[in-house]
């Protein structure tokens, strides 16, 4: 009983390996502004058998430039990477659309965005989260550096103003000694 589970699990195995070197990456150098993860996997599904989806958000910088100005406060997405099930799929839909319009309705917020669509021979997912921990490592680190520069500025102008404070106070000993000294002679 137990080896007929094991081929089973073996079996399944492979099989999941086989369908995940069969998928395929795409990437998209321009999301439209306002265009979402969902009705990208909409527009795209038509197509084939859609997976992952990543869209990478606009710096918060942009946004709140852009709230400030009274724009529209919805999330934008510069960049984004699409799993297709099928590579054939993938590298079909990359060649065929990159630079067509979305086009869809005249209503459509999209109608006249070009697709900006390259297929990433040799790309997988997994390389896409490491790329993505990586730039977070890379930030975080970056951030640890600001943060210790900013303390080493901070204590060295406390230093500087005790160290003014000190000289200060020893000045205004002497004027007082002067002041004594004069005072009784």
């Amino acid at each position: 009983e137990p080896l007929m589970s094991d081929q089973l699990s073996r079996k399944r195995l492979l099989e999941t390996k086989h369908a995940h070197e069969r998928r395929g990456i795409v990437y998209m150098s321009r999301v439209p502004p306002f265009m979402k993860p969902n009705k990208l996997r909409h527009l795209l599904s038509k197509h084939g058998t859609v997976g992952r989806i990543f869209l990478a958000p606009e710096p918060e910088s942009v946004r709140a430039k852009r709230k400030a100005m009274k724009g529209n406060t919805g999330k934008n997405f510069t960049e984004g990477w699409v799993e297709f099930e099928d590579k054939k799929v993938a590298k079909r839909l990359a060649a065929q659309l990159n630079s067509q319009p979305i086009g869809g309705s005249r209503r459509n917020a999209h109608y006249s965005d070009l697709w900006t669509l390259k297929y990433l021979s040799g790309f997988k997912w997994e390389h896409l989260t490491e790329e993505i921990a990586y730039e977070r490592a890379v930030k975080e680190q970056k951030v640890a550096l600001e943060v210790s520069a900013a303390k080493r500025e901070r204590d060295f102008y406390l230093s500087s103003v005790d160290k003014a404070k000190a000289a200060e106070a020893m000045e205004s000993r002497r004027a007082k000694k002067r002041k004594a000294g004069e005072d009784g002679g």
